[in-house]
């Protein structure tokens, strides 16, 4: 048992040789002091409109029969799962394995071993059914909701039928894009999905889809580096970036042509006397050139493509997820900057750009300051984010490597 789950994860028998036998699933509502296994739940962050990072507690809990996907959801620090009232025989297998809570399907609700109510199940399958569900006069303190046509109810109409609400709503989800649309919908998204599936793989995405939220809003150091070198370099192939979002000035991603250092380069958000402002778009490097991707991996330039994801981070380092609408590459004239950080000749930080006034790299100065490359000078302030020394298909890696 010890190599499926993780050495925070308590048998029962375990509990039961300290406590004396017990139901490690009870967990009655009016002790306050402890926290039920259902109620913990892990922090989303998202970008309100403008700007300010809010968290709010989303939870995930799982509907199998597979013991494969049971191990992969407890090993991800899920511990919350649904079962049949005729399979709690299974549900006492698995209570013997592993710290988990098991929920029970009775009486139009979710029980636990003490038979206590967890949380009231719906069922809707019309739009009038969703508009007459009537959340706050019920009991429970969690309400789950079986949307039996999701393609026919979209997942808006659920999270602005429960607005004002205190309870945690959790929809049912066969696959992690449906639980996905639940979690973003309308901004805020319900407060928990109930994943229903046997495959193993849809745990991994649905963690892998959590991880890359949670990043959002957290704050990446950047570090002000001083300009040492402009030079004309002549024609090549450049990357422009446009995304399914609006950035907002002083916002950019962060793109380098060495694995060691990446340079903020900020949205074409900002009038310009040449052209109309782009707020979807950063004319971003050449194609060999890296750019931060979720995940904290690097993907070339060259490799994002229409539905893709890239790291959007602003001068103070908050950073959220957009997604790719379009690339296009197109040859350009270019121009070769370095940048040393705390006067260190030794390691220089190098990027290059197409030579054009709505090309900008974000500067250390003044707040949201855009520096035109067309204007940058020796001894101006960038902003840049130091990495490690290399990369391999993305994934910072500790080895000896030469950039130059």
């Amino acid at each position: 048992m010890a190599a499926f789950f993780p050495s925070a994860s308590l048998r029962q028998s375990d509990i039961e040789g300290k406590l004396g036998a017990c139901v490690v699933a009870h967990f009655p509502p009016h002790n306050k002091k402890a926290t039920p296994i259902w109620q913990s739940g892990f922090s989303v962050k998202s970008m309100c409109s403008s700007g300010v990072s809010k968290s709010r507690k989303k939870q995930v809990w799982i509907w199998t029969q597979k013991k494969e996907v049971m191990t992969a959801a407890v090993e991800r620090g899920w511990h919350t799962f649904i079962f049949q009232s005729d399979c709690r025989e299974l549900a006492s297998q698995w209570t013997s394995m592993a710290l988990l809570s098991p929920l029970f399907v009775e009486d139009g609700g979710l029980f636990d071993g003490g038979h206590i109510i967890v949380a009231t199940l719906f069922e809707v399958s019309s739009p009038k059914q969703l508009k007459n569900l009537q959340l706050l006069s019920d009991k429970a303190d969690n309400v789950v909701v079986d949307l039996l046509d999701w393609q026919v109810i979209p997942a808006e109409n659920i999270v602005a039928a429960i607005q004002g609400t205190q309870k945690t709503v959790f929809a049912i989800s066969k696959t992690p894009s449906e639980a996905q649309l639940f979690f973003e919908a309308l901004e805020h998204g319900l407060g928990g999905v109930v994943l229903k599936t046997e495959e193993v793989d849809a745990i991994f995405q649905l963690k892998e889809y959590l991880d890359k939220r949670n990043n959002q809003g957290s704050l990446l150091e950047l570090t002000k580096a001083t300009v040492t070198n402009i030079q004309m370099v002549g024609m090549g192939d450049r990357v422009c970036v446009d995304l399914c979002s609006l950035m907002r000035p002083g916002e950019g991603i962060l793109v380098g042509c060495f694995a060691r250092g990446l340079f903020l380069i900020h949205s074409e958000c900002l009038e310009s006397n040449y052209i109309s402002s782009r707020p979807f778009r950063v004319n971003a490097g050449p194609v060999h050139a890296y750019v931060v991707v979720p995940g904290e991996k690097t993907s070339y330039l060259s490799e994002l493509k229409a539905g893709g994801e890239v790291v959007v981070v602003d001068q103070n380092g908050m950073q959220r997820t957009a997604i790719v609408g379009r690339v296009k590459i197109e040859t350009r004239p270019l121009i070769l900057i370095e940048a040393n950080v705390n006067d260190d000749d030794q390691i220089s930080y190098t990027m290059i750009l197409q030579n054009a006034e709505t090309v900008a790299l974000v500067g250390a100065g003044h707040q949201n300051q855009a520096i035109p490359v067309t204007s940058l000078k020796l001894g101006d302030e960038v902003l840049l984010s130091v990495q490690g020394g290399a990369r391999h298909t993305g994934i910072q890696i500790n080895e000896f490597i030469v950039e130059k």
